[in-house]
């Protein structure tokens, strides 16, 4: 095994935390703040921000939604141009700070910047960022990656650069208070699948990143029912924003082969059906662990195992209870795990394994092929 780690994010995790980030921007440059603009104005993030950002020379850009949009995002973009602002400041959740960091990376981009997620076209360089989370889910805040879609072209892709990766993070738990109940049960299942696409692989003497990444799994699980119950359980709130960033900020990954195919084909029907993208993983997840169970048997064992505590019955009970456990876990915080809860109907398969066909094998093991793809989401019907 071989491998290099370096994540440089500062995180400013507790409460009141938000007052603190002014320190961390450099004085005299001028700050934009990006948001969604719709719930931090109600739930006190925006007045703290402003409060903390007192004497700075500030403006901001509102409207990056959920799966940002590429149009949007070009309009924050024409603004950093001409305005010359030196630093942003990502406030939202994980749709925000992808936005953010494309905009960070498209600014002094010379081509057409959408290449940069279609193409893979290099970044080299970014407006330095910052991030005050206000959703605990995607982990954006402490990684250097990127989710944007581009409406008129029907595409979500995605990017990755170490040069958009947020100098600070501001994680306060008490944001998260106010959430509907739709985005914790988001929250929860994207950050389980973030475990998932890198714990059950093809993988040996990883026993560290193992058992990191079981934690995060038993954690998750054991916080769900208190986060979804009760949103005044201040515990439970730092403990699922906590093991949401950790779920993707590349520790339980280093060294290890990953497979993301769930991400992938969740982006596909994000793109043509609008569905949240935690929705698409949990439709998603359980038919493509079924699909591998052969290949990823071992993996689904010791899953089946250690976070499930199922050691009665055949192997193929046991990884069939664990794929039925996880669907009940994610049914449990009100997130439906078939095509047809969301009125989908099984000829969308044929349709992204058509788009997916010329991307070559997805996987860890590139095994998977637009045919494997076809099978899983009938099976997820």
């Amino acid at each position: 095994m071989r491998f290099d780690w370096h994540n440089p994010v500062k995180v400013l995790f507790g409460e009141g935390r938000i007052a603190d980030l002014a320190a961390e921007i450099p004085p005299g440059v001028r700050i934009l703040v990006l948001s969604g603009g719709g719930s931090i104005r109600t739930n006190g993030v925006y007045d703290q921000v402003a409060a903390a950002l007192a004497g700075r020379d500030w403006s901001e850009f509102s409207g990056i939604g959920a799966n940002p949009e590429y149009a949007v995002l070009m309009r924050a973009v024409e603004r950093v141009r001409r305005e010359g602002f030196g630093f942003l400041l990502a406030v939202g959740g994980g749709s925000v700070l992808d936005g953010t960091k494309f905009v960070a990376a498209a600014a002094p981009f010379a081509g057409e910047p959408w290449d940069i997620c279609a193409v893979g076209a290099p970044v080299a360089a970014a407006v330095p960022l910052g991030a005050v989370l206000t959703l605990p889910a995607t982990g954006s805040e402490m990684n250097g990656a990127s989710v944007v879609s581009h409406a008129a072209l029907g595409e979500k892709r995605h990017f990755i650069s170490p040069l958009v990766l947020p100098r600070f993070a501001v994680l306060d738990p008490a944001t998260t208070r106010s959430l509907p109940a739709r985005q914790v049960g988001n929250g929860i299942v994207d950050a389980w699948v973030h475990v998932c696409e890198q714990y059950l692989v093809h993988r040996d003497g990883t026993t560290v990143q193992d058992r990191q990444a079981e934690a995060l799994l038993l954690a998750l699980r054991d916080l769900a029912p208190r986060v979804v119950a009760d949103r005044g359980d201040a515990g439970a709130l730092a403990g699922m924003m906590w093991a949401a960033t950790n779920a993707l900020n590349g520790l339980i990954g280093v060294g290890v082969a990953q497979d993301w195919a769930t991400h992938m084909i969740g982006h596909e029907l994000t793109a043509l059906t609008g569905m949240d993208h935690a929705r698409t993983l949990a439709v998603v997840l359980p038919a493509l662990l079924r699909h591998r169970a052969t290949v990823k048997g071992p993996r689904l064992l010791q899953y089946a195992e250690r976070i499930w505590d199922l050691r009665d019955g055949s192997p193929a009970e046991r990884i069939e209870a664990a794929i039925a456990r996880t669907e009940a876990l994610f049914r449990s915080v009100g997130v439906p795990t078939r095509l047809s809860d969301h009125g989908i109907g099984p000829d969308i398969a044929d349709r992204i394994a058509g788009r997916l066909a010329g991307r070559g094998g997805m996987g860890e093991d590139g095994g998977i092929d637009a045919a494997a793809v076809r099978a899983i989401l009938r099976a997820a019907a």
